[in-house]
């Protein structure tokens, strides 16, 4: 069967690129991916593969193999895109000024499209049931994992593991990648404000300084990674915006400030919460200064499950051969599959799609992200694959 799926992968490359093509060239933002899942709909319909929309435009889609009831596993997708405007010059560029999937989604969705066609093609030869997930929003707070989880995507009939595929450039078209245990960060957005008293930059006796306190702020808070944290679990705190609006001779009433706070621990992270309320509330008021303050809790870490991932990743090297399946490292990035990861044994893996000899190396979330479109012929074959072999006891 294994040669049989290959040779399905390979046959319905057409299609799976023109599913790319439409969706890469009609992104949409997060919450707003009506137009995106209508397309997917209308693909679903042409399989006759049924589905339930969940989430306003989520979609639940269901292929019964033999025995259905036997066991379910999902497959997930995320179908929104960032507000990016494009820059790559080719056919199936953005339409929609300042949108742009640069992130891989279109890649995520046209895939697991095609390993649904692939599955159903070949039904009579596997037990149990894959339930395919193609969840909105996976970009924005709260993101559209928990919402699909808290309307039942993962329910009736209930999911026992769920997989999920993302694009990685920097790993080379034909090769995956795998890591099992603590994979993907926890993600937290910081909101401060520091107010102070403007006035004339020649006159500071007369002012309370809020860039001057805002800069001791920023420093100080480095302490809660650098002196706080266990050396063992990684963490990182980032500021990356920051807006004092004064001039060369004005100092400004208040400075706006924006940063990121990502681990891979969840008590660790309440209690840096703690410390950086602590540090930045003392410090600034010791200067003189008021403090505004909003941590927006996101999403929790990405933690693959032992022997789900085990499983797809001999799964992998039993498609592309043992060379081409890689070990990944931690990444302090973040993923809403995180939401599924933290109630349900759970694999995340990386699509390689890159290509430096074509000069294909873009980062995600850049406006000439691109792929290698080889890839596409390896991704749905490998999502059916890893499926079917998860069902396997």
């Amino acid at each position: 069967m294994l040669e049989k799926i290959k040779s399905l992968s390979e046959k319905y490359f057409p299609e799976t690129q023109a599913y790319r093509h439409h969706i890469h060239s009609n992104p949409e933002l997060s919450f707003q991916e009506f137009e995106t899942s209508a397309y997917i709909q209308a693909q679903l319909k042409a399989m006759n593969i049924p589905f339930e929309v969940k989430a306003e435009t989520g979609i639940v889609a269901h292929v019964l193999g033999k025995n259905p009831s036997k066991k379910v596993v999902a497959l997930r997708a995320d179908i929104d895109a960032l507000p990016i405007q494009e820059t790559n010059e080719v056919s199936y560029k953005s339409k929609n000024a300042g949108i742009m999937h640069a992130c891989g989604h279109d890649v995520h969705t046209s895939s697991l499209l095609t390993a649904l066609k692939i599955l159903s093609d070949t039904k009579e030869e596997w037990e149990g049931s894959v339930k395919a997930i193609f969840q909105p929003a996976e970009e924005k707070l709260p993101g559209g994992a928990s919402i699909m989880i808290k309307e039942g995507a993962l329910e009736n009939p209930k999911a026992e593991s769920i997989i999920g595929q993302h694009v990685m450039p920097l790993i080379e078209t034909g090769k995956v990648g795998f890591r099992s245990g603590k994979y993907m960060a926890s993600t937290d957005e910081l909101y401060i404000k520091v107010i102070g008293k403007g006035g004339h930059g020649a006159m500071p006796q007369f002012n309370i300084d809020p860039v001057l306190i805002a800069s001791h702020m920023i420093v100080a808070l480095q302490q809660v990674v650098s002196r706080n944290a266990d050396p063992k679990t990684p963490s990182v705190l980032s500021f990356g915006k920051v807006i004092a609006n004064g001039a060369t001779n004005v100092i400004p009433n208040e400075v706006y400030i924006e940063g990121t706070f990502r681990t891979l621990d969840e008590a660790w992270r309440a209690k840096a919460h703690e410390h950086i309320r602590t540090i930045a509330t003392g410090l600034v008021e010791s200067m003189g200064g008021k403090l505004e303050l909003e941590i927006r809790k996101g999403y929790p870490f990405l933690i693959n499950d032992e022997h789900v991932t085990a499983k797809a990743k001999a799964a992998a090297e039993n498609y592309l051969g043992k060379e081409n399946v890689l070990d990944l490292d931690i990444w302090m990035a973040a993923e809403d599959f995180a939401y599924y990861s933290q109630i349900m044994p759970a694999s995340f893996y990386r699509l390689g799609t890159g290509n430096k000899a074509k000069g294909i190396t873009a980062s995600v979330h850049t406006p000439n992200f691109n792929i290698d479109e080889e890839s596409l012929k390896i991704a749905p074959g490998l999502m059916a694959w890893i499926a079917i072999k998860e069902l396997e006891n």
